[in-house]
């Protein structure tokens, strides 16, 4: 891997450096493009630090070639040397000169971001013993040497074919890893829960990902130092370490974004699934992996817990308000706020039959099982009608309720509430607006009768709402610290609140 002091100054370096040093990563290489160069101008005004030093506290072997930019059997030598240490991650530093060898630029800040002008480009061709007034042009050498080195990639991609295909041990578990999925029949050990239970979605997700490491044999991951708080322990599984290569376990430390970089190379090596976990306000600190994840459809699942004010006493610091608003704004991210733990199991099925990214935002607090929500298809669909109350509707009911996560069951509870005063009251549970976005309208219109008065809840910023409801009962502010359910209450996650708000909506259409 080719890094510049800009990314051995962005702090990612340091996390990644000191968990890689820990694990001892012996395959990874760094080498460092020393130039002393930014777009404001020399490193020096900003960076002073020993790079070699610095990797070395890490614990990586370090080889510092000075002057040697240009001297390829010097740098060949080098990294030879690096791929034949196996129990360290290497760095080997060079001291290089930017835009060489150009007459006008070498060394100049304004190489960093500036294209070459057309004087520019032909007094380094001509340094260069290039054709100065060519404007494409490429040495006999060079397009040979690249034409060889397609034909020995293929060669040895073929190769490998050959092996996996001769392969005689566990076929099956080998063709699931490959395919990044589970052994056949793997969604039977999907567990499910009774209605009337209390679990928390974090608690359920963390059964769920234990059962699945037993039939989905490339699942791996760990928390970022809330492992147990995350649902991403495995209990009995090997710790991922120097000594044990084959642990499932991993063990991130307190290092977020690090975790979310990581989990993007093993999903674009493939052969993982990889698994992160931190508290749901924390993903702001690995933000830029989750959009990379994004961009470049790596199959990832973050377990994203503690999702809202009923995180309690730790208070605004630790209650996620934007953060809900902030990921759906991601495209495509899939984002599953599970109603409990039955639609939790199905969220994980669906983040493994997916291709790409998929966000759990899971519950601290115990939330109740609710009746109609497992094994329904509506999940997969991103939001159904998971009941309605009151007196049977000849066409559509009065009202709609539409809720996601902890917040369903408050409309529910809402909605028996209304339906007293002879209303009937559709609830819809939305786990994901992606997936419902992916709807046909004729479905999207079924669940969510455009002329019905529809109500949203959810204790997050009402932003983006407005295209799914009429109104909001939201949390359009930070939050406090005092018991979660004491602070749902007071900023209005409440049944009695709902039914206010409802009844307020009612009066307004009318």
């Amino acid at each position: 891997m080719i890094c510049g002091d800009g990314d051995l100054s962005e702090g990612i370096s340091h996390e990644a450096a000191s968990l890689a040093g820990h694990l001892g990563l012996g395959r990874l290489v760094y080498v460092y493009d020393d130039n002393h160069i930014t777009i404001d101008g020399p490193t020096e005004l900003a960076l002073t630090d020993d790079a070699p030093k610095r990797f070395e506290a890490y614990g990586w072997h370090v080889q510092n070639l000075g002057e040697a930019a240009n001297d390829l059997d010097v740098l060949e030598a080098a990294i030879r040397t690096a791929m034949a240490v196996e129990d360290q991650p290497s760095l080997i530093m060079v001291r290089s000169h930017i835009a060489y060898p150009s007459p006008t630029l070498t060394d100049s800040p304004k190489a960093h971001g500036k294209a070459f002008s057309d004087d520019d480009v032909r007094a380094t061709k001509e340094v260069m013993g290039f054709p100065p007034d060519e404007t494409f042009f490429v040495p006999d050498d060079v397009a040979a040497y690249y034409a060889e080195a397609g034909r020995r990639g293929a060669a040895t991609r073929a190769a490998w074919q050959e092996r996996v295909d001769a392969y005689t041990g566990d076929r099956a578990t080998l063709d699931a890893v490959l395919a990044d999925t589970g052994l056949p029949g793997w969604t039977d050990a999907l567990p499910t829960w009774e209605v009337g239970e209390k679990v928390a979605t974090r608690v359920a997700s963390g059964k769920v990902f234990a059962a699945l490491t037993e039939v989905v044999p490339g699942l791996v991951g760990g928390g970022a130092d809330l492992t147990g708080n995350t649902g991403t322990e495995l209990k009995g599984a090997k710790v991922l370490s120097k000594e044990e290569r084959a642990g499932r376990q991993i063990h991130f430390g307190i290092r977020e974004h690090a975790m979310g970089a990581s989990m993007n190379g093993m999903a674009g090596h493939g052969g993982v699934i990889p698994v992160g976990g931190t508290f749901f306000v924390f993903s702001d600190y690995m933000r830029p992996a989750v959009r990379l994840a994004s961009i470049a459809n790596h199959k990832v699942i973050y377990s994203w817990t503690h999702d809202s004010v009923g995180v309690g006493e730790d208070g605004p610091t630790h209650q996620p308000i934007e953060q809900l608003a902030s990921i759906r704004a991601i495209p495509d991210l899939r984002v599953v706020r599970p109603a409990d733990a039955n639609e939790t199991a199905t969220a994980w099925r669906d983040a493994i039959d997916h291709s790409g990214p998929t966000a759990l935002v899971l519950s601290r607090q115990d939330l109740p099982v609710l009746e109609g929500t497992a094994g329904n298809d509506g999940v997969s669909r991103g939001a159904y009608v998971l009941a309605e109350f009151g007196p049977e509707a000849e066409d559509l009911p009065d009202l709609v309720l539409v809720g996601t996560g902890s917040e369903v069951w408050v409309c529910v509870d809402a909605a028996k509430r209304l339906a007293e005063d002879a209303l009937t009251v559709r609830v819809v549970s939305m786990p994901c607006w992606e997936d419902f976005d992916d709807q046909d309208e004729a479905y999207q219109a079924e669940v969510l009768p455009g002329e019905v008065p529809t109500l949203a809840v959810e204790a997050g910023v009402s932003f983006g709402w407005d295209r799914w409801a009429d109104d909001t009962v939201s949390i359009d502010r930070f939050g406090a610290s005092a018991p979660g359910g004491t602070v749902l209450a007071e900023l209005g996650i409440s049944p009695e609140n709902v039914v206010e708000r409802a009844q307020a909506l009612l009066d307004e259409v009318d």
